[in-house]
Order: C-alpha cells, then structure tokens, then sequence
C-alpha cells in the first residue's frame, strides 16, 4: 500500500537534512566538539608570546638590579678604603700652616717617602676602580690625589736647606753667578736677583710647588732633559706655535693657554692638565689626563686611568706612540705600567647620556695617526 504524497515529501526531505548533517560531522548534528580553526589557534600562542616577554624582561631587572647592588658594594668598599688612606697620607704630611710646630716631626723625610709611595697606591686604586665608579666620585678623587700629591710637593720643598746669607764682593758674585735663563724659559734650580720681564717666579719665591718650563715665547723650538725633569712640575703656559720637546720623566705637566703648539712628553709621573688650549697637538704619557676649556686638539696619549674632558669641543685621541733614547728608565722611575693604556677611554663631564656617543671627542682613524715624530 502506497504511502500519501505528503508523507513521501517530508521523508525525503529529512532523508536530504541527515545527510547533509553527516557530511558537516558530529559537531552540527549536536554530537561532540567542532574543530577549532587557525584563527582560534593563533590566540593562545600570543598568549604565549607575551608571557615569555614579560618573564624576559623580568629576569632583565632582576640582573640589573643584581648588578647594580654589586657596583653600589664596589663603591662603598672604595670610598671607604680611599678615606683611610687619604687620612693616613695626610697625617704622614703633617699639620698645615698655623698649627703647633712640635707636630711637624710627622713631615720629617722617611714620613714624606712614605707618604709618596702610599699616594702612587692611592693612585692604582683610583685607577682600578674607575669602571665602576660614578664621573662624579672619579672627578672628587682626582682632585684629592691633585690635592695631597701638591701638599708633598711643598712639604719636600720646605725641606729643601736653605741658602746661607754671606757678604761677599760684587766681583766674584758676578763671575760665579748662573747664565740667565734662556728667554721664555722657567729656571730649573735657581735664576738671578732680576729675573727677566714676564718670568714666573723662581723657586722658592712664590707659595706653590717648585716649576719648570716655557712660558710667553712665540715659533721657538724649546727643549728639557732628563736632568731637568726628573720628578719636577713642569708648566708650559701662554705658548704660541712653538715645538716643545720634553726629554725624561716629570712629576706633573700643566699645558695652559698655548696655540698652535706641538708638545711630545715623556712619562709623567701623576697628573697632565690641559686648560685653555686651541689648535695644539700633544703627545703625553700619564697617570691622569684632565682637559679643560681646549679646542680643536690631537691628543696622543697613554693613561692608565680614564682621561675626562670637560668644556671641550673637537678633541681628538690616539694612542702614544712617541719614543726616544733613555725612554725605558724613564717608565722606570715614573712607576706607569707600559702595557696599560686606556687612551680610548674617556668621560666627558658635560655629557651624561650613556647611550650615546659624546659630541665632543672622537677617535682619529688609524690611516690619519702619525708614526713619525722626528
């Protein structure tokens, strides 16, 4: 028996809707968890991603915040041991002026000798603590060390036996009495009565250090060795295209107001200043290198320290290269380490970004260095 045309119609259209059904899966007939698609997948490895970024950068404060209390430990250890032995050189030096002159066996000779070698030790930890020392506790060093290495300076000048004072002839004063100082030149041990118009104070006539050097001279060659440098402060000041030639060891070299000047020192026993100077090409081997309110300068160096410059514009570095006869006592006596030197190292204090390069100073290109000096 046949069935009605309606019934027919509705089994074949349900007939049609189940296999459809079957086709899509279980997922649209109800049954089971449709698949998830590619977008759907995408989502939790964002996720993912994020977090990982988030643990990264974690972990990279966590370092930073490690290192930083180890350079806070670094240093606090040096401020603490560059205390005590600034206060030990300074009791081996003695009271300063106005105090009770029964004190003053604390500056008696073998006091100041040890007062220098513990000064050139004060000076390695300077010198090995400056990669983790702030510009600014580098610079209150320095110009302690500057401070008690001029505080030696007077107290061994002060030590120094003093002439006897004798009526004699005029005669034999004259014929006895040193050649005058060459023009420009500094004295090394003592001048005549009437130094010459525009000289410096000889030894003993001013209250600073005892000096030698150049001063005021225009397009001259001028020359010092190593019997006249050796452990002096030497001070070239208000030059003018001249060549200045220091053969031998000195204690300290200040380079002030000159122009156009070509400078090569041997080793330096502390300190080099540069102040004021333009145009000028200086070939130096130091402990400290500061440079001051200077234009426009090669600077040749080795320094086992960090040089600084401050109130610089177009200053240049390169590494020492210069050499002469009797060069090697010279490092000898001066006590620097050859094998040291950190002549591309340099802390400008006028600029404080760490990210970027300072405007200031640059490195000359190896193809633009001088070799030849003579």
């Amino acid at each position: 028996m046949s069935r009605p045309l309606s019934e027919r119609r509705s089994s074949g259209t349900g007939e049609k809707m189940e296999a459809a059904a079957a086709e899509r899966g279980p997922a649209a007939s109800g049954g089971g968890v449709a698949p998830l698609g590619p977008r759907a997948v995408a989502v939790p490895e964002r996720l993912q991603r994020r977090e990982a970024e988030r643990q990264r950068e974690a972990e990279r404060r966590r370092q930073e915040k490690a290192a930083q209390a180890v350079q806070e430990e670094q240093s606090g250890f040096f401020v603490a041991a560059f205390s005590r032995e600034r206060a030990a050189i300074e009791a081996l030096l003695g009271p300063g002026p106005g105090q009770a002159e029964e004190e003053e066996a604390a500056g008696r000779p073998e006091s100041l000798e040890e007062a220098a070698a513990r000064l050139q030790g004060l000076q390695k930890l300077l010198t090995d603590s400056v990669r983790f020392l702030a510009p600014y506790e580098v610079r209150q060093a320095q110009e302690a060390l500057s401070r008690l290495q001029g505080a030696l300076t007077a107290k061994r000048q002060q030590l120094q036996p003093k002439k006897r004072f004798a009526f004699r002839a005029r005669r034999k004063e004259a014929e006895s009495a040193p050649p005058a100082a060459p023009a420009g030149q500094l004295p090394a041990e003592s001048v005549p009565p009437r130094a010459p118009a525009g000289q410096l104070p000889a030894e003993g006539e001013g209250s600073g250090p005892p000096l030698c050097g150049f001063s005021q001279a225009e397009a001259q060659t001028l020359e010092l060795g190593p019997s006249e440098l050796l452990q002096r402060d030497v001070l070239l000041a208000d030059l003018s295209d001249c060549r200045v030639l220091l053969r031998g060891n000195p204690n300290t070299l200040r380079v002030r107001d000159c122009r156009g000047c070509t400078v090569l020192c041997g080793p330096v026993s502390t300190s080099v200043l540069v102040d004021g100077c333009s145009d000028c090409l200086l070939v130096l081997a130091c402990q400290q290198l500061r440079t001051h309110r200077t234009r426009d300068t090669r600077i040749y160096v080795q320094v086992t320290s960090r040089a600084i410059v401050e109130d610089c514009r177009g200053v240049r570095f390169a590494p020492y290269t210069w050499s002469y006869p009797g060069i090697e006592g010279d490092y000898e006596s001066s006590g620097l380490d050859r094998g040291r030197n950190n002549w591309n190292l340099v802390d400008d204090f006028d600029w404080l970004a760490r990210d970027e390069p300072s405007p200031n100073w640059s490195v000359i290109p190896e193809q633009d260095r001088i070799t030849q000096w003579d």
